[in-house]
């Protein structure tokens, strides 16, 4: 499947609660309403929630970019699913009413977005986490940025063939109930999808996203060690101040894949 990562920082006008309300209360229904007319199999808000850890975790890398606001995830089952929705006549006309209404909200120029595929790490058998917000489940947002001295296509490889492993080897000390690598995939329609809302921000090189039980998290020095670990090697081929690490909550608006 294609996901298509949407980074959202709220105009400067409206308070995180404002704007996560009209996303969730308003933006939210009017996507899944389009579902069919879009071809989305699956779409997901992720609400950043004001966390002590967020501002450690930056901490303990050296400081790196603000949260942003939330996270808006859709899946297509492929790229010719998605160009198909951007190219029919009605996808054309729901995109437009869906675009209408993000400028209500979302500070365009710096909310980027990028297409990206899934490369699961740490995915246990039985019903997927949900971090929902009366659940105790948390979800690790970190979208990250490539070292300049690797370049794009090294710097993947190192991430999917060096550090996935170290974190699929600490899973259990650390708490992980489910670990998973999105990596970008330039394509040309990501460049339609930004000009159409004069996104300024550079697309990041993918994303980290981590489900953990906050019940359940360790505090043994084995889980200090994974940390220290996950950080160390993350050095290796991360640009710590160009990329960013939040917790957040999850609300699934649709869900039609075949395996539920």
């Amino acid at each position: 499947m294609l996901r298509l990562i949407y980074l959202l920082r709220r105009k400067p006008e409206l308070s995180r609660e404002a704007f996560q309300h009209y996303w969730r209360d308003q933006h939210g229904p009017l996507v899944a309403s389009f579902a069919t007319t879009l071809g989305i199999q699956r779409y997901v808000q992720v609400h950043t929630i004001d966390d002590p850890a967020n501002e450690a975790m930056a901490t303990a890398r050296g400081g790196m970019e603000a949260p942003y606001d939330g996270v808006a995830e859709l899946w297509w089952d492929s790229e010719d699913a998605l160009e198909h929705a951007l190219t029919d006549p009605a996808g054309q006309a729901a995109s437009a009413a869906l675009l209408e209404d993000e400028s209500r909200f979302i500070d365009f120029a710096n909310s980027p977005l990028w297409l990206a595929i899934d490369l699961p790490q740490v995915n246990p058998p039985g019903p997927e986490p949900v971090a929902t917000p009366r659940s105790s489940w948390i979800k690790l947002m970190f979208p990250l940025r490539l070292l300049d001295s690797l370049g794009f296509e090294d710097g993947q490889r190192y991430w999917r063939t060096q550090h996935g492993p170290i974190i699929r080897s600490h899973a259990a000390a650390a708490g992980i109930a489910r670990y998973q690598q999105v990596h970008r995939v330039p394509h040309a329609l990501e460049a339609a999808l930004r000009d159409s809302r004069g996104t300024e921000v550079p697309a990041y090189d993918g994303h980290a996203e981590v489900w953990l039980d906050r019940g359940r998290l360790p505090s043994s020095p084995e889980a200090r060690e994974s940390s220290h670990r996950a950080i160390e090697d993350e050095s290796n081929f991360i640009d710590f101040k160009r990329s960013a690490m939040w917790f957040g909550k999850e609300l699934v608006f649709i869900d039609r894949r075949e395996w539920n």
